[in-house]
Parts: structure tokens; sequence; C-alpha cells
């Protein structure tokens, strides 16, 4: 388990004050000037060596991803930096509380990734509902702003760089990282065709960079600990720390920063109190918001937290939102609440998300009531496999990753509803 002095989101709680001042005591803005001396391409060969994955859901190596941006410019435009705040997945709760309680941190870090890829703007895009957060993040930017640490010269290193919080207005779609940049643009928030592809041209189509909150946050006490420390926490290709977020049906929720491949039991009975009832009494999992297909218990008893081990049981990371479920649950409902919510969501440009998500919901609710036939369960499994890769986004796949995950985990429980309500009919 990861030690106190490994930590890097100290606050995450909000035991301290978020102010400038009580930030630096903790260490953040502490030596910035010097990390952007050794230069831009040092800070990238770091944040490679670390091993860092973008903790957004994707995992694409973060190092990897900022050496696309062009070091030159041969037309003059800008580059850019845009963080993802728009988090919207159900069950994820890590960035709000690092934009409430640590967002000196996440202003580095933007100030350092900005640096190493040649970008003198940032753009924070947030969720909407984030009112509150949204006025913290923009108190520390204002702090930073009077104290010099951004701006013209920043932090006296003769780098100039401007940081900005644009408020969305709470779809989801957004957090797909094209469909926030025509947000942004004041656009609709609908995905693009790739390619191109942000690093060539993103943000007034200019190459831009976009990341997760969290991954940009963690930047700076990577390069100012080593790549190398950070790579010293979990598996090879899933090394670092991870804040993990356990909802549900759990004695003491909370989110927490852990060591990546921690077990996902320990993780839960050590810092969720345990299920409700008692581990006998899990149901199941989703392991990495609710987009992740779930788990049931017998593969929780033993799989580990990271990119690799979940994608080897047939689900993901994703955001590492755990959300715990037992057995009281009605599991094809929790599911089916789940496929309104993606039917809502979906911006409506692709025909096999438009029409499929709808289609899904409206079979997981007679699921629900068992008056579904038995045929329409394989029905539901060929519906999202046509969706699957079909659309501009990913957020076809996502919808149907949860019912794929109830029917391999929980067929017999849906044909007993079926079986039941027939029986019924019958009598």
């Amino acid at each position: 388990m990861l030690a106190d002095k490994d930590r890097i989101f100290t606050n995450i709680y909000g035991w301290d004050w978020p102010g400038l001042k009580a930030a630096q005591a903790r260490g953040v803005w502490n030596g910035t000037k010097d990390i952007m001396a050794k230069g831009q391409d040092w800070i990238i060969e770091e944040v490679k060596t670390s091993g860092l994955r973008g903790r957004g859901g994707a995992g694409f190596p973060t190092g990897m991803k900022w050496s696309f941006m062009p070091k030159e410019s041969k037309d003059g435009r800008p580059n850019y930096l845009v963080i993802n705040a728009d988090e919207s997945e159900p069950g994820t709760c890590k960035d709000r509380d690092i934009i409430r309680h640590e967002p000196h941190r996440l202003i580095e870090g933007a100030l350092l990734a900005s640096y190493a890829m040649r970008a003198h703007a940032c753009y924070i895009y947030i969720r909407g509902e984030f009112m509150r957060e949204a006025e913290a993040l923009q108190n520390a930017i204002d702090e930073a702003y009077e104290a010099k640490l951004v701006g013209k010269n920043a932090c006296g290193s003769g780098w100039d760089f401007d940081i900005y919080v644009h408020r969305g207005a709470g779809a989801y779609i957004c957090g797909e990282e094209t469909a926030l940049l025509n947000s942004l643009e004041g656009k609709k928030g609908m995905p693009r065709n790739k390619p191109p592809f942000p690093a060539g041209a993103g943000l007034y189509a200019c190459p831009t960079t976009v990341n997760n909150v969290e991954t940009i946050a963690v930047v700076p006490e990577i390069v100012k600990r080593g790549g190398s420390w950070f790579a010293g926490f979990g598996r090879e290709k899933n090394s670092g720390t991870k804040l993990f977020c356990i909802s549900g049906h759990v004695n003491t929720p909370c989110n927490v920063e852990e060591a990546m491949s921690v077990p996902l039991k320990e993780i839960i009975e050590k810092h969720g109190g345990g299920v409700r009832g008692g581990w006998d009494n899990l149901l199941a999992v989703i392991p990495g918001g609710s987009s992740t297909r779930l788990l049931p218990k017998e593969i929780c008893d033993t799989v580990l937290m990271d990119f690799d081990a979940l994608r080897e049981q047939n689900s993901g990371l994703g955001t590492a939102a755990i959300i715990v479920m037992d057995k009281s649950t009605d599991i094809v409902y929790a599911i089916a609440r789940l496929a309104r919510f993606y039917w809502h969501e979906s911006c409506g440009q692709c025909t096999p998300c438009r029409e499929g998500t709808g289609w899904l919901y409206r079979i997981m609710q007679r699921m629900v009531r068992g008056e579904a036939r038995l045929d329409e369960i394989d029905m539901l499994l060929d519906i999202g496999h046509q969706m699957e890769g079909h659309a501009i986004c990913a957020h076809a796949d996502a919808s149907a990753w949860p019912i794929q995950g109830l029917i391999n985990h929980f067929r017999p429980e849906l044909e007993r509803r079926i079986k039941e309500y027939r029986s019924k009919l019958v009598a």
C-alpha cells in the first residue's frame, strides 16, 4: 500500500486551505523555475520515463502524446493545452476534489505541461454543474497571476503563459476531446472525425493536446521527484499512483490515492470500509466508471486495479471509479438505468449511436420487468457489437459495454425474469 510520504495529493480531503500560501507550504510551486530551466525536452523525457498514462479513461502514454506536438511552428499557428475537467462519468468524482482542494497543483502542472509543449495558453474546460469548483479554480488562478507565477514571465522563467477557465453546459459528450474542442469554440458539442488529430489541428485548427485534470496535476511531482520514482509504483506499463473513487454499497465511500495495481478487494476493504454486510455480500463491482463492464464477486476476489489486469478480464480501469453493488442490488435495473443515461447523453450525430442507445434502453426496460423474449438477450449483444467501432467517438461503445458485462456474468438472472413473467401469463 502507498506510504503517506509518496502521496501526491496531500490535501485531497480538504483538511488544509486550498489557497496559495497553504499550497506552497505543501510543496506546490517549489522549484518550478528551476524545473523549467532544465528545458522542454527534459520535462517530456521525464514524463515518458515515469510511464504516466492518461488518467481520463483512455490510458494513452502521456509523454508520447506530448511528443506529437510540433516543436516549431512553420505557419505561425500557436500550440494549445486544453485540460478536460468535464467530469461527467457516473461514479467518477476525483477531478472535482482536485479542483476544489488542490487547484494550485493543477495550475502548476498546466504551466509545466504547456511549457514542455511550447504552448503559451491553456484552457480548462470545466463541467457546468461544478459552480463552486469553478469559483475555487478561478480564485487560485487569480492568486497565481498576482504572485507572477503565471502570466508574463511566469515564475521568472522568461516564458509567457496564460490560463483560462471555460465553463461547459453539462453535456456528457463534451468529455470526448474533440467534442470538447468544438464546444470551446462555441459550436455544438459533437465529436469530430479523426484524422486530423488534435495535435495536428485541434483548437482553432491549431496544434492542441487535451489532457485530463489528474494527468496534469501529477506532472509537477513527477518532474521534481523524477520519472523513475513514479515508475516505481505498480506493474510495468501500469505505473504510478492513482486516485480511486469508491462509491456504492461500502461503509466509507471516498476518494483515495493508491499505487497502481493494488488488489480491488484490498482497496475496497482498507479504504472503503468493506462491502456493506461483509465481502461475501458482494454481488458485483463496476471497476472504472459506468462505461466499463461489471465484474462478479469471483473475479473481484483477486483482480488488480490497473489497465492490463482489468482488460484481461474484459473490463477496464477507465477513470478508476469503483462502484460497489451488494446482493440487495437489482442488477438488471441498475444496468438499465445506465442504458438510459447513455441514450439521453448521445449527441445524435452518428446513426448507430443515436438509434442504438435508444434501442438498447427500450429492450432493457422490458428486461427489468421480464417482458422481453429470451432471444432478445442475444439481440442486445448483437446491437452492441454493431454499435462498437461504428461511430465517430466511443460513446456508442460505452453504451454497449455495461449491457455486455451484465449478459456475460448475469445471463441466468435475465433468463429467470423472462421465464417467471411468462409463467405468470400462462397461469
